[in-house]
């Protein structure tokens, strides 16, 4: 990820989005341990999402997207989205409105979490703007749906270009492109001769192409041969999921959406209402949301001190949240991290 400057002794402002459901439980821990790294943010707190839909009429008021445009980076808590049916993602709007192209999910495996493997490194790199993902669908006639899947060059070109300069500048050897071309011919055939250009100006990083369902298989089988993963919008959120259950799931894993002149960065779960307000929600996704905040903000040695400490925390496993297998709050959880800093 490309930092936007150097550490800035007169701090940063940040836009804070606290989210639904176990949202602001979540952020409230993250935003502690961020301010305990003595990194100085001044956090501007706006609202989004469900609960402040009757309120707005929207569920991205423009005050937030304002906000992030004037900071330039953003920390954010789930955003529920309904199913089949209500208001458009919030989550969608917030990336097209701010053109956050790129979703970047490093998968890696924490110490301590079960997990069916260990020792997992690896990055999912997701177009964010378009593809099947993008929403365009509409009624042809009665009980016939159409959707559009949408793929430009323009669009592949900079995802491609922005996951070889990430894995140039993060030491990843290999990026695989991943497609359904064999079907989807000019769609995904597109994006495979968008990548192939890319590919061909970074001769030092090796280049290959599986097809997505292969990959789903390959992925369970043996997900050590992958390094870095250049997929489409709706593959990619599928396979991030996938990728996020190797090493314990969502509730341990970070996430960050990217474009050119602002980024997000974001628990990449869901809002939970079912313990909501229970203060016993994992923050470590959100926490570590945080440190990807702090590494793109140039200020490295603080998004180490957050990754040391839930390191360390997770492999002491005295402090774990229930959904480890402890009985920790989410407070509690923070405090630890925070005590295990060096």
């Amino acid at each position: 990820m490309t930092p936007i400057g150097e550490p800035r002794a007169m701090g940063y402002d940040v836009t804070l989005i606290p989210g639904d459901g176990i949202g602001p439980e979540v952020t409230a821990a993250a935003v502690r341990v961020i301010d305990a790294t003595g990194v100085g943010v001044r956090w501007e707190r706006v609202e989004a999402g469900a609960e402040v839909l009757m309120k707005y009429g929207e569920t991205i008021p423009e005050a937030v997207l304002q906000s992030i445009r004037r900071n330039g980076v953003g920390l954010k808590g789930p955003l529920t989205t309904p199913i089949g049916g209500g208001y458009t993602s919030p989550n969608v709007t917030l990336r097209k409105a701010l053109d956050l192209y790129a979703c970047l999910r490093p998968v890696k495996s924490l110490p301590g979490v079960p997990s069916r493997y260990e020792a997992i490194d690896l990055v999912v790199v997701r177009e964010n703007t378009e593809g099947l993902y993008s929403g365009i669908e509409h009624r042809v006639v009665p009980g016939v749906i159409e959707s559009l899947k949408i793929v430009t060059e323009r669009a592949v070109l900079r995802i491609a270009r922005f996951a070889f300069e990430y894995a140039r500048l993060e030491g990843r050897s290999k990026i695989t492109a991943v497609h359904k071309a064999n079907i989807m011919k000019l769609s995904d055939g597109l994006f495979l001769e968008c990548t192939r250009k890319v590919a061909r100006e970074h001769p030092d990083i090796t280049y290959d192409e599986i097809i997505i369902d292969n990959l789903c298989m390959q992925l369970v089988l043996n997900p050590y041969q992958f390094d870095l993963l250049l997929l489409e919008n709706l593959y990619g959120d599928i396979v991030s999921e996938i990728c996020s259950g190797l090493v314990g799931g969502l509730g341990v894993v970070p996430g960050a959406n990217i474009g050119e002149t602002c980024a997000v960065f974001e628990a990449v779960h869901g809002s939970a209402p079912q313990i909501a307000g229970k203060g016993i929600a994992n923050p470590t996704a959100v926490i570590l949301s945080g440190g990807l905040l702090l590494r793109h903000l140039g200020e490295d040695a603080a998004a180490q001190r957050i990754q040391r400490g839930v390191d360390r925390v997770l492999q002491e496993g005295r402090v774990r949240t229930p959904d480890l297998g402890g009985q920790a709050t989410t407070e509690a959880f923070a405090d630890a991290v925070i005590a295990a800093f060096e």
